[in-house]
């Protein structure tokens, strides 16, 4: 018997990478989990399908978390489904370059209301219930560049560390309720698709007067060996959920973990 038995996740991002691989974990760890993905139900289904094919039980549902009506309309769904939630992880999130003066404002917003407004509002859709019951664990999965720079990417920089401050935050308020509120730190995770995308993305979204510097970022990244694999994130969210004595930050990965130990 797992440690998760007879709890409920709910796991947004869910459907790839950091928070599928989440997902499935939980699944094994017997948690009954809800895989929620931004607007493809099919890919969520995936997920869920094979926690179900491998004796877990697991359903898949669709909320933009920018849309607090969408979110509230997957909580109801998932609570119908499984029962009160008693774990929030949100790994939903999106990394675009947005170097100064050359980024639209919807990038802006769009970053912004993903990275943040979404966390939030799942957060402000399932604390209630963990606050009545006395009892919950949320999970925010945030990044090394929440507490560094890195240039070409002050939006995301921005949304991360903003992140950090009101899961700490709500770390002090929620504690009251013995909910636990946790924020795992990945480093940089090139085997996710959000990982294998970014360099692309680079290229193709870099001004010119800024390509010398991406270079340099780029050449950086390819002398390090040091990289964050998806179960490492996997493996600190369930630590997040599951051990007492955890603390509110936990790095995952060998590169953050690096970086925690150096500061």
């Amino acid at each position: 018997m797992g440690k998760l038995q007879h709890k409920v996740a709910f796991v947004s991002g869910g459907s790839q990478g950091i928070g599928e691989q989440t997902a499935l974990l939980f699944g094994r760890e017997g948690a009954s989990v809800a895989v929620i993905a931004s607007s493809e139900f099919a890919k969520a289904e995936s997920v869920a399908k094979r926690i179900r094919d491998g004796g877990g039980q697991a359903s898949a549902h669709v909320a933009d978390v920018r849309d607090a009506k969408q979110v509230a309309k997957a909580v109801s769904e998932v609570v119908a489904a499984h029962g009160p939630i008693d774990i929030l992880v949100n790994s939903a999130g999106i990394f675009p370059p947005t170097p100064a003066a050359d980024t639209h404002e919807d990038v802006y917003d769009k970053v912004m209301d993903i990275n943040v407004k979404g966390t939030w509002n799942t957060i402000c859709a399932i604390a209630p219930s963990m606050r009545a019951r006395k009892t919950g664990w949320i999970v925010n999965i945030s990044s090394v560049l929440g507490t560094m720079a890195l240039a070409n990417y002050a939006v995301y920089c921005a949304s991360k560390a903003a992140v950090n401050a009101f899961t700490e935050s709500l770390a002090l308020e929620l504690q009251q309720f013995n909910v636990r509120v946790s924020l795992v730190i990945p480093g940089r995770a090139p085997e996710t698709r959000f990982g294998e995308n970014a360099q692309p993305r680079m290229q193709g979204g870099i001004p010119e007067a800024y390509a010398g510097l991406a270079q340099s970022v780029f050449a950086g990244w390819a002398q390090s060996s040091a990289v964050t694999r998806p179960l490492d994130v996997a493996e600190a969210v369930w630590r997040a959920a599951t051990e007492p004595s955890c603390p509110v930050r936990v790095a995952a990965g060998a590169d953050a973990l690096a970086l925690a130990e150096s500061r």
